[in-house]
């Protein structure tokens, strides 16, 4: 026996028709929200990358508004019931090859269909208590990192860390004493070689005079 027809499925839909999409792309992104409710499948299209995923997002955000307001539906307690693509009209084109021939592009376009319903009270009920079980063990995170940060730093550990600058400190000036005695010792052997070089030169210059007059 086959399923209900498209247009017989209960729920609440929104379609959007003529889209400039082949329908097999549009179907592999629909394959991944197909059966989860609204809010997951509304992270899933958010992290997914395809073209598609955004068109899809707006289908599926207008039939929960159609829910909402129309139907008078929770939108918490939602799922995507049914989500299929079909084919639209194919605008055929042409592109020139080579000796004069041609070639065919197919434009090809899609329906995009997305129905939601209420979620039975078993899967409601099991949804509702992994939703509070989640916001516990947000709030449980929350509480025990404003805790970490207000609670005051004990005197041991602060004393160490003192401890621990205060020792930076010192090393950072015995190396400040040991650069500037560094620089102090290279001064004092430069002047000296000046000195050496003066004097060197004075004996040479006393050694020329010398030789000129005993020519």
């Amino acid at each position: 026996m086959t399923g209900p027809k498209t247009n017989e499925r209960p729920g609440t839909r929104a379609t959007l028709k003529g889209y400039h999409m082949s329908a097999s792309k549009a179907r592999v992104v629909l394959n991944l929200i197909r059966g989860e409710d609204v809010q997951s499948a509304a992270e899933i299209l958010a992290g997914t990358t395809r073209e598609a995923a955004d068109v899809i997002g707006k289908v599926l955000a207008s039939a929960v508004a159609n829910a909402v307001n129309n139907d008078s539906m929770n939108a918490e307690e939602l799922y995507v019931s049914a989500a299929y693509a079909d084919e639209g009209i194919t605008m055929k084109r042409f592109t020139p090859r080579a000796r004069g021939r041609a070639a065919k592009i197919r434009k090809r376009s899609c329906h995009i269909t997305v129905i939601v319903s209420r979620l039975d009270e078993d899967r409601l009920e099991l949804l509702r208590v992994a939703r509070s079980a989640q916001a516990a063990a947000s709030r449980s995170r929350r509480v025990a990192s404003s805790r970490r940060r207000d609670e005051p730093v004990p005197a041991a550990q602060y004393d160490s860390a003192v401890q621990v600058e205060e020792n930076d400190i010192v090393d950072s000036t015995v190396e400040l004493d040991n650069v500037e005695t560094a620089a102090d010792e290279v001064g004092a052997q430069v002047i000296e070689n000046e000195e050496t070089v003066g004097e060197t030169n004075e004996d040479e210059t006393v050694s020329d005079d010398t030789t000129e007059e005993t020519k």
